[in-house]
């Protein structure tokens, strides 16, 4: 799904009225009754609903909205700023089809200390929509400040009011806490962040049918991951195939104390579908790697850490889960960096013996594939001011050592050497615990030895790695779930695939 800027969304909703044809006052109508359906549906245990409309379209939505429920049978207010407010020429429109129905009440903003909302009544945010173009003052800051207050289920029409669209806001902003954002035909780049996407609550996507034509021609570097795009890349296994046709694996990693870091990724390597896996792995963890990946043939790389890198060029190697930091590990590391120039996967222990030094950096071999987290990427690349910064960076370097970024966050980004950026919207908070990670690089260092491009292996891997948790988080609930419980899961993400 190709996200767009708040320019180029406005530009599909007047592509989309001169091409289909629909006037701009029906889309609105489309829009409204996409969102009171899903209300309708959904909130069907709240009688009431409280809607503050601004008087741009995001207002006419909410005027249109709160027409569409209230013939459905439930109670509504609507609340503007005050008597004199002046709205856009579809809000114009849907206000006084409003005005009609005498059982709907319209309040200004400052009524609302005479109503003390029960838990029942829900909140509708409809003051600003994705046009917003400066920091909210005035009495609209008062009323989105005084309704964040309120512990009503609060949900947004297609943007919380105070977001921009494909910037950050101030850290002083005022922005309206949604428990549900119901966002139109498809995600915006707010919503994918860790610094806005918590005031958007659960997002939910509702097709209003914009122009597809218009999402064909249109440019952008940005995508969400969807199933369209997994479909795409998926490749069914052959009946004719044998182990040699999904390629060999070397997972790299694991010292002493460490070794379920090495089993963890190896454990994910077989379960992802590789058709050969070695560890290469220090002797300490020889029996332990044995018994619990019985599938899995050992490499000695040293005693109690890996001392020698000895992989071989016919095979795909993911390094660094559990690797430590010991100085001969290194030491050797960086050498074998020096001699080796195919794609690798490179994680954790990895990256931080990189970070040593700037210049090697440029160590890296082109299409590898690296994941690091928020901090792994500072000590790699320097410091960013926010996360919005941190991905201009990561596109910045991508392209410039010629690799794949995988940017681990609450929706993981893969970062391609031309500049593509692919969010990921599978997982939870469940991931939050070591050794998930570990599992991460197994599924990529897997997926790269099956024949996927290293762009391939990356997309579906951080999908798989997501839908694989999302399934373990209703089994055993994020607070419960342990990275083996994802590796558990990765047959059901694959016939689910298959189906």
């Amino acid at each position: 799904m190709k996200i767009f800027t708040a320019e180029q969304i406005r530009d599909w909703d007047r592509f989309t009225i001169s091409n289909e044809p629909v006037s701009s006052i029906q889309l609105m109508e489309r829009a409204s009754e996409a969102l009171a359906g899903w209300i309708s549906e959904n909130c069907k245990n709240h009688r009431k609903f409280a809607i503050f409309c601004g008087n741009g379209n995001n207002g006419g939505d909410g005027f249109a909205v709160a027409r569409i429920l209230y013939l459905k049978g439930f109670d509504v207010d609507v609340f503007i700023k005050d008597s004199r407010s002046k709205f856009s020429e579809d809000g114009t429109v849907n206000f006084k089809k409003l005005r009609d129905f005498s059982g709907i009440s319209i309040k200004e903003f400052k009524d609302i200390e005479q109503n003390h909302f029960d838990s029942k009544t829900i909140i509708i945010d409809a003051l600003f929509g994705t046009g917003l173009s400066r920091n909210i003052e005035g009495d609209y800051k008062e009323i989105i400040d005084r309704l964040n207050e309120r512990n009503n289920i609060k949900i947004s029409v297609d943007i919380p009011s105070g977001l921009f669209t494909d910037r950050i806001s101030q850290k002083d902003a005022t922005v309206f806490k949604a428990d549900y954002t119901l966002s139109f035909q498809s995600w915006k780049k707010a919503f994918l962040h860790p610094e806005t996407g918590p005031y958007a609550g659960k997002v939910i996507i509702l097709d209003i049918d914009l122009s597809k034509e218009y999402i064909s021609h249109t440019e952008t570097d940005d995508f969400v991951i969807d199933d369209t795009i997994i479909a795409n890349i998926f490749k069914p296994r052959s009946d004719f195939s044998h182990k040699g046709t999904y390629g060999k694996v070397t997972i790299a990693a694991g010292s002493y104390g460490k070794i379920g870091a090495a089993v963890l990724s190896t454990k994910s390597a077989l379960k992802t579908g590789a058709g050969l896996t070695f560890t290469l792995a220090p002797n300490c963890g020889y029996e332990i790697l044995q018994t619990s990946c019985p599938e899995a043939m050992f490499i000695k790389g040293g005693e109690n850490y890996i001392e020698h890198f000895d992989i071989e060029k016919d095979t795909v190697a993911g390094i660094g889960p559990g690797l430590g930091t010991d100085p001969e590990t290194q030491k050797a590391f960086l050498k074998f960096l020096k001699e080796y120039s195919k794609p690798l996967v490179l994680d954790a222990d990895a990256l931080n013996s990189i970070a040593l030094n700037e210049s090697n950096l440029k160590l890296i071999p082109e299409n590898s594939i690296i994941t690091p987290h928020p901090k792994e990427f500072e000590r790699l690349f320097g410091k960013s001011e926010d996360s919005y910064q941190r991905l201009d960076l990561a596109k910045s370097k991508a392209k410039e050592l010629r690799i794949y970024i995988v940017l681990k966050d609450h929706h993981t980004q893969v970062i391609t050497p031309e500049g593509k950026v692919y969010y990921n919207i599978t997982g939870n908070s469940g991931l939050a615990k070591g050794g998930s990670g570990d599992i991460l690089t197994g599924i990529l260092t897997s997926l790269a030895a099956q024949q996927y491009s290293e762009e391939q292996a990356a997309i579906l891997g951080i999908w798989l790695h997501g839908r694989a948790a999302d399934f373990a988080a209703e089994k055993h609930s994020r607070e419960s779930m342990l990275p083996t419980d994802v590796i558990n899961e990765l047959g059901n993400v694959f016939k689910l695939l298959e189906r």
